[in-house]
This record gives C-alpha cells, structure tokens and sequence, in this order.
C-alpha cells in the first residue's frame, strides 16, 4: 500500500458550527504534502485529529506508519540542555537514546547549552530532533520556519529535503507560499471546512488562473494588468503609452504566483 494516510468523510463540529464538513485526501508514501487555509478554515482541526490530539465527529482516518509532530508551539524547561531533553524522550517513547541525530541537524556545538541560550532556529532543530525519535515513518510540521532568518530557513529545507530522500512521509502546515511551492510535492486546500483544491502547484495554476500578470516598468512607475489576452492587451497598453510618449523601460508576463492562485480559491465559497 503506498498511502500513508487517508482520510474519509472527516466531520467535526463546535457546538452548532461545522468545522470539517466530510473531508476526503490521501497522502502518499514519501511525498512531502502541505495542508492550506485561511484562519479558520479548518487546517489545524484536520491535523490535530490525523495527530490524534483531537476527536471527531465522524469518518475515518488511516495512519499507515509511525507519526513524529513538531508543533508550531512547542516549549521546554528553561535549563534543560538538547542531550538532556533527547534522553528524556527517548526513555518515554522507549527508544534506544542516539546523540547523532543533534550532529545530523547542526546542534553539535550546542548540545551542552541550556534551552533558553538557544536561537529560535536552533530551538526549531531541536524541536525537529525530538520529532523524529524513534525513526517514524510520518512527520507532522507545522509553520517549521516561523521566526527563522533566510539561513534558518534554508537550513531546514535542506533537513526537511533529506528526511524525504529517505523515504519519508512530511506533512506540512505553512503560511509561507515560497516554501511550499519548493517543498511540496501536492497541496491540499480547505476552505469552510471542505477541501476545494487537492494536486501539484502546477495544476492548481492551471485550475485557478487562466489569465496572465502583465508587468509593465516606465519612467513614470511600474504597473500590472491583469488579461486572458496577452497579445491583444499588450498592442492597447503599448498603443496608449506611445500615444502618451512614455518611454518603456521592462516588460514582463507571468501567471501569478502561488501565493496569489492560493488566496483566490481559499476564499471562495466551497461548493
């Protein structure tokens, strides 16, 4: 079986509001899958009840593997130090206590420190580390670069990249399109608690937006205009500019970025 989880008819409710309204995806052995939505879309309820942190109302859920969760708000004791808190979760999860994975994510020099001398990037790693004792099969992550600089990011890109070379199944909740359109292999969006979008960047682009971004620089500023007709907008916008003796400096044609198809089909009403 090459599904790693799969989800069926979800449904979870507060009181009289509906949450998650029958959700239905797979997640397939060794992808790295990223869960989108505006706030309260019904994102984190989804990963908290796959996580089993939380109980639902109906459906089912099938985890094909062992799970490892880096919570976007995880905290330890002040002074404990990184080789401290990996012995700590390795006796509660009985696991065999190995020191390397601290090497393996940059923490070599910093294994001794206490917790509150770490960076927030070094306490992201950390908390990365301890997601993956006991080798699970699926890592959960959630927003694992809030907070971090451009080189905390791309550190733990590199890690995130190295966990899926080896066979790996990631499960990502971000807010930043830049990574997930580098990470991800397939994206699943919700919205009022259903899933209105589940496939590659590539295809959501093609679902969402079929017209074009025509970036137009001058002497006087720089302009967009949106068209599903590049070649006639273009003899307009050209015409106009000559008319007006307006010297054009750049150019350029695009179909938006994932950010932009993202929020389009996030905020429309799920059918």
């Amino acid at each position: 079986m090459n599904r790693a989880i799969k989800v069926c008819g979800l449904k979870k409710s507060y009181g009289g509001h509906t949450v998650l309204n029958g959700l239905d995806f797979q997640i397939e052995k060794g992808e790295i899958f990223a869960l989108l939505g505006v706030n309260g879309a019904g994102k984190t309820t989804s990963l908290e009840c796959i996580e089993g942190l939380r109980k639902y109302d109906g459906g089912t859920i099938i985890v094909n593997g062992k799970m490892g969760i880096q919570l976007q708000s995880s905290s330890l004791p002040a002074h404990i130090k990184p080789m401290e808190a990996v012995k700590l979760f390795a006796k509660w999860n009985r696991e065999k206590i190995d020191y390397t994975m601290l090497d393996a994510l940059g923490m070599k020099e910093i294994k001794k420190k206490q917790y509150i001398q770490l960076s927030t990037g070094q306490k992201r790693r950390l908390h990365l580390a301890l997601a993956l004792i006991g080798n699970p099969d699926i890592i959960f992550l959630d927003e694992p670069t809030a907070g971090l600089d451009v080189e905390g990011r791309l550190s733990l890109h590199e890690q995130i990249q190295k966990l899926k070379s080896r066979g790996k199944t990631i499960v990502l909740a971000s807010h930043d399109m830049a990574e997930v359109e580098t990470l991800c292999d397939r994206i699943a969006i919700l919205n009022h608690g259903n899933i209105v979008f589940c496939g590659t960047a590539s295809e959501l682009t093609d679902k969402v937006r079929k017209k074009y971004f025509i970036h137009i620089k001058t002497q006087q500023g720089d302009s967009t205009f949106e068209t599903d007709n590049i070649e006639d907008t273009l003899i307009t916008l050209l015409g106009e500019l000559k008319q007006k003796e307006i010297s054009v400096l750049d150019i350029k044609v695009d179909r938006g970025t994932l950010e932009q198809h993202f929020m389009e089909i996030a905020r429309r009403k799920a059918e």
